[in-house]
């Protein structure tokens, strides 16, 4: 049934593309649907847009991992659109046609802002798709029992056929459909976790929840033996981000892995998960090789509640389960992982848990450091910055603008937006802590948390949440795609180079562009397997608040803006951003290199790169200002 429902989606959403293809003949009907789009159904396609995998499968992930630092991405997405209501959406629609650039390069006729921009597009959109087709990946695997990269060719796929047999009619449908049954089937979920509440002990539908064993342990001359144990001790590590120690032992040639714990009367091990990849490219599962049967263990439990060891709370309302969270006597087990390397080289992830009180949960401070270092404190700052000012400045959600009759229309679709994103964005608190209380959660990847939760209801509601969650990242990779086959198509052959082209040729070169920009996502999304997905739309946000919303503003409220300092200003927002990108901890981490190498502390720049690129448009600005007056 749930290949059936998952197929039956795709089937739909791609005969409706051909449909509108056959009625998409200009290149105003391509990059724009004609600007005729309704402003209701816009303003839920913009939901639809907008709710990303980073949304759905990323936010709810995060959430179920670290509380409510995780929900602090969805406060700082929704708050981008009051800049996009107040600022943004009139403007776009009075001084565009097509494409982010048309707008930019209104006033001026400039080459120089015609290639800026349009870079800047491709680079936002490209950074913006590594997520969505990691996600892709990370849906399809356990629903089509398929490898992680052949989930990110199937997606690629079907969002090439969307774009290219109708652009932006099909891809405005596309998202329509998505952001109504995303929220409606959201809604679902949530009461159906609140109908169900929550439980100390393993939860219904024969999830069993992940069980310690424990080993009482001695220290002599600093090394751990077990008592009245043939386990041998292989080597002991220190996570040096947490100081948790670790233990490898083995028995009868089985390799597991203990975390240490230090306590009054001596020492415990706690068992945990782990995954070994071994130097000739074998995975072992909690020490024996993988396969159907031996998996990594769905993992998240409320371990005390209200201080009672044994409590269910029946039903609750959404209210009722916060409060219940919130108390300082109920303790959470979270998840956690530390990345090692033994003494043979292999690659190992130990998976261990770490119980947090319920008033901790509820309030920032375990992801972002609140009252850590003034260091961590920046470093939080920078990304809030960049979310708030990234949203009015993505072009795939700039470019819907245009598909609007006029600059009414483009505030009211904006409203409508506001109000069915900030409603999906609370139901993400409640799935997330679902997922984290309920003892679904993927250890090993955080992103499957809201699919996994639907699975515990059953496999109906999983099919439709998974169908829904596929659709997300279609609905998102096609609106990327229009605008950055936009940028190539529009923007740098028809206006930067001038290439001859009547309008048929022009969608035509749309398509090839499609084609080519949809290759380059596929290939991203399988190298940057296992990132959690909101995590690199945040360093998306950074990179369009730095290039692209300066220009906008000082373009729309000052009245020295020149074109040269447009152009300057994109060009070093775009490029600054992207260094301190490469350059930062989490990159380091992705390089397989130690991340206290990295030579930019801060893993979000936009604390830097946005003002960065205000100062060079101004300094610019005035400076050729000056020239020319002279």
């Amino acid at each position: 049934m749930v290949l059936a429902i998952f197929l039956a989606f795709v089937i739909f959403v791609v005969a409706l593309s051909f449909y509108l293809g056959r009625r998409t003949k200009t290149s105003s009907g391509y990059y724009a649907a004609g600007g005729q789009i309704h402003w209701g159904v816009n303003g839920i396609a913009f939901a639809g847009d907008y709710l990303s995998a980073a949304s759905f499968l990323g936010i709810c992930g995060m959430i179920a991992t670290v509380g409510y630092d995780g929900f602090l991405y969805s406060i700082g997405y929704l708050a981008g659109w009051i800049v996009a209501l107040f600022v943004v959406a009139e403007a776009m629609k009075r001084l565009g046609k097509y494409t982010f650039t048309d707008a930019l390069d209104s006033k001026f006729n400039s080459r120089g802002i015609k290639l800026a921009a349009a870079i800047s597009t491709l680079m936002v959109s490209i950074c913006y798709l590594i997520p969505q087709m990691v996600g892709a990946g990370v849906l399809v695997e356990p629903l089509l029992g398929i490898s992680q990269h052949w989930g990110v060719i199937i997606v690629g796929a079907v969002v090439i056929t969307i774009v290219a047999t109708a652009g932006m009619a099909s891809t405005t449908y596309v998202q329509f459909l998505k952001g109504g049954l995303l929220i409606i089937f959201s809604l679902a979920l949530v009461i159906a976790v609140c109908w169900r509440g929550f439980t100390t002990q393993p939860t219904p539908k024969g999830h069993t929840r992940y069980e310690y064993q424990s080993l009482a342990a001695l220290e002599v001359d600093g090394k751990i033996t077990i008592a009245d144990s043939a386990r041998k001790l292989i080597r002991e590590y220190v996570d040096a981000a947490s100081q948790t120690r670790f233990v490898s032992l083995a028995e009868n040639g089985r390799q597991s892995w203990w975390k240490v714990e230090q306590g009054e009367t001596g020492i415990t091990l706690h068992e945990t998960q782990s995954v070994v990849v071994t130097a000739n490219g074998s995975k072992l599962i909690n020490g024996a090789p993988a396969s159907e049967g031996n998996k990594l263990r769905p993992v998240g439990n409320v371990e005390l509640l209200r201080g009672q060891k044994v409590a269910n709370t029946g039903s609750v309302s959404p209210i009722e389960m916060l409060a219940a969270l919130s108390d300082k006597n109920t303790i959470v087990r979270r998840w956690k992982d530390v990345k090692l390397t033994d003494a043979d080289g292999a690659k190992v992830t130990v998976y261990y848990s770490a119980l947090t009180k319920g008033n901790q949960l509820m309030r920032p401070g375990i992801k972002f450091k609140v009252q850590g270092t003034p260091l961590e404190k920046l470093d939080f700052v920078s990304l809030m910055l960049a979310l708030f000012l990234g949203t009015a400045a993505l072009p795939h959600i700039l470019i819907r603008y245009y598909t609007v009759p006029n600059a009414a229309s483009a505030r009211k679709s904006t409203i409508v937006a506001i109000a069915a994103i900030g409603f999906f964005y609370i139901l993400t608190l409640f799935m997330g802590l679902g997922a984290m209380m309920n003892g679904v959660l993927n250890p090993a990847d955080s992103n499957m948390a809201a699919p996994l939760l639907a699975h515990s209801f059953g496999t109906f509601l999983f099919a439709f949440i998974s169908a829904i969650a596929f659709a997300t990242v279609l609905g998102t990779v096609s609106g990327l795609i229009v605008a950055a086959s936009g940028a190539v198509a529009h923007d740098l052959m028809d206006r930067y180079m001038k290439v001859s082209m009547d309008d048929r040729q022009k969608v035509r070169a749309g398509k090839v562009s499609a084609f080519v920009i949809g290759a380059l996502a596929i290939l991203l999304g399988i190298l940057f397997k296992g990132i959690n997905v909101t995590f690199l739309v945040g360093l998306a946000f950074a990179v369009a608040a730095s290039a692209n919303l300066p220009a906008m503003l000082m373009l729309l409220f000052w009245k020295h803006t020149t074109a040269k300092g447009i152009t300057a200003s994109v060009l070093v927002g775009t490029f600054t951003a992207l260094v301190l990108i490469a350059l930062s901890p989490e990159l380091f981490k992705l390089y397989g290199l130690n991340p206290d190498a990295a030579p930019i502390p801060l893993n979000n720049p936009g604390i830097f790169s946005i003002p960065l690129s205000f100062i060079t448009l101004v300094t610019v600005s005035l400076i050729t200002r000056k020239k020319r007056l002279l």
